[in-house]
């Protein structure tokens, strides 16, 4: 079902009342919400190419069509992976985004930033928490959010 731009202006809303009460100068908000956002896409659009392959090839482990995906996503890295770990979030949710910035170094070469997720006195565990949950309503695959108006919308400033 495709996203409006109301409902991604709706969780990137929430996402900055989630930060409000934070360490974070919220002048630096958006170091921290556009990388969520970036992760929750790729990781979003690799389990919809995930899906297609399955479809076309059966049950099969999505390493075996590496050529299905336009990022490498590895192993223990999705989305669901951090949003399942219970402590050290940030440290789990760094882990994640620098091995997908290594596994796709000619195109995703630190696109993630340099925000220090493993501050907890800045983050803490319930806020990461509380943003993670909180983008988890929303479905940024392609299907939701074509890559021509998620590039629309970083043009008109909206990300």
């Amino acid at each position: 079902m495709p996203l409006t731009l109301q409902e991604l202006k709706s969780h990137l809303w929430n996402c900055a009342e989630i930060l409000r009460g934070s360490a974070v100068d919220r002048t630096d908000w958006k170091a921290y919400i556009l990388p969520l956002l970036f992760f929750k896409r790729i990781c979003d659009v690799w389990d919809e190419e995930t899906a297609d392959a399955a479809k076309l090839y059966g049950d099969v482990d999505p390493v075996d069509f590496p050529e299905v995906h336009h990022f490498n996503v590895p192993d223990g890295c999705q989305w669901l992976d951090v949003r399942e770990t219970p402590a050290h979030i940030g440290a789990a949710l760094s882990y994640a985004m620098h091995e997908i910035e290594q596994a796709n170094p000619e195109t995703l070469y630190r696109v993630f930033g340099a925000a220090d997720w493993g501050n907890r006195q800045m983050l803490s565990d319930e806020i990461l928490k509380d943003l993670i949950e909180g983008l988890s309503e929303a479905s940024l695959g392609n299907k939701a959010l074509s890559a021509e108006e998620l590039a629309g919308l970083r043009a008109r400033g909206i990300i």
